[in-house]
């Protein structure tokens, strides 16, 4: 008789580490958005991987920083409560950047009693004496129990990382379904597939304050679906920015979203956008709620 094993592994890090990138490897499909905005990831998303007996539930959270406004506050609550009873801790380090001071600043947060598994991520851009410096300057952390050098986009070294984690595990049945990758209904889903083709689309000229929300979603029995979406912004003004020139820049939004959905889901999407303005929502907690930011601010 094999015996399972399942268990939470949390992953945190600072904004563009490579935090969702190494969930979706992990995975090996799509469930949490990436770019190369910062603070892309705002709600905790779970990834489900199964390797041999073992089920990791990885938690992929916001990325940690100094946060200012009561969105980015509420953002960096929800990454350190995902800690909270987590059976493993993953610190992703983005190994290229010049400045560790964040890095300092959450292994302090966390404390010597938490024990940490460090990652530094993008060994692929630095010089491998820069990588032994780097983790010369972070041996003084005596939490860090283990240390992993990967590429998380080029999966290096990611597998050796998920044989400690699945080692680590607990006796215990799966929590998930094994063809279950993810937690998110698939409405919340498809809110945020449209919400990395805002992102990569609109890039700098995004307003920083906009979400998605799937409003309905209707199956057909031919097996296609029609999803009606609202992207929501947080003035009046910000509206013509999402529409474009004639309503052309929230067509393509809407084409390249609907062609991923159709890609990862398998069947015919028939994606409908429209623009709605919730007046400071992101000052509103009960809509960071409804925008999935859990976070009390």
């Amino acid at each position: 008789m094999t015996i399972q094993k399942c268990g939470f592994v949390a992953i945190l890090g600072e904004p563009n580490a490579g935090k969702s990138t190494l969930v979706n490897q992990i995975v090996g499909s799509k469930v949490s958005i990436v770019s190369p905005k910062v603070q892309t990831t705002r709600r905790r998303i779970l990834g489900i991987a199964i390797r041999d007996e073992a089920q990791l539930i990885l938690i992929d959270t916001p990325g940690i920083f100094m946060p200012r406004r009561s969105l980015e506050k509420a953002m960096v609550k929800t990454a350190y409560e995902s800690i909270q009873g987590a059976d493993c801790t993953v610190l992703l380090v983005d190994a290229s950047q010049r400045n560790f001071e964040g890095t300092h600043q959450i292994l302090e947060h966390l404390g010597q009693y938490r024990p940490v598994i460090l990652a530094l991520n993008k060994i692929d851009l630095i010089e491998p004496s820069r990588l032994l410096q780097i983790v010369a300057d972070l041996s003084k952390y005596t939490q860090i129990t283990d240390t992993f050098m990967i590429s998380a986009l080029r999966n290096d070294g990611v597998e050796d990382l998920v044989k400690l984690l699945a080692n680590k595990m607990k006796e215990g049945p799966w929590h998930y379904p094994e063809d279950q990758l993810t937690d998110l209904p698939m409405r919340l889903w498809a809110a945020e597939i449209t919400r990395e083709q805002l992102i990569l689309q609109l890039r700098q000229e995004l307003p920083y304050e906009t979400y998605v929300e799937t409003e309905k979603w209707e199956q057909f029995e031919n097996g296609s679906v029609k999803i009606n979406q609202a992207v929501v912004v947080a003035r009046e003004a910000q509206k013509p920015i999402i529409l474009g020139k004639k309503g052309q820049q929230i067509k393509k939004i809407s084409m390249e979203a609907r062609l991923q959905m159709e890609e990862l889901l398998g069947y015919p999407v028939h994606l409908i956008l429209f623009v709605k303005v919730k007046d400071n929502w992101m000052e509103k907690p009960a809509l960071l709620q409804e925008a999935g930011i859990t976070g009390e601010v």
